[in-house]
């Protein structure tokens, strides 16, 4: 299990904002990884939770919904960080900075331990 480090002392931004690659840094408008607080402004903030992908594999998709393009195709047992989890799909970022993206829940395995 890695260790996903939280900011400490006062978060501040400055400067203008970067410009960030939405298929590769996980951030939305509403929501980004706890490792982002300080670089992007966003109401919440989420320490991801570990899965791993079901034995089958599953498509990473640029939406969360069926037809969306597909990022990347992903093998069983791939760690998948997920960040949030809507309607029955999970968004995050394959490994620690892989593509962001979202899977079905159903395609995800229980962490183990």
């Amino acid at each position: 299990m890695t260790a996903t480090a939280i900011p400490s002392g006062q978060l501040a931004l400055k400067g203008p904002a970067e410009k960030l690659d939405a298929a590769h840094w996980p951030v939305r408008g509403d929501l980004a990884h706890i490792r982002l607080a300080g670089r992007c402004f966003v109401p919440h903030y989420a320490v991801p939770m570990e899965r791993r992908v079901a034995a089958g594999g599953a498509d990473l998709l640029a939406d969360g919904k069926e037809g969306a393009d597909v990022r990347e195709v992903l093998g069983g047992g791939t760690l998948f960080n997920v960040l949030d989890i809507t309607g029955g799909w999970a968004w995050g970022q394959v490994g620690e900075d892989g593509f962001v993206g979202y899977l079905p829940v159903a395609l995800l395995e229980e962490r183990r331990g």
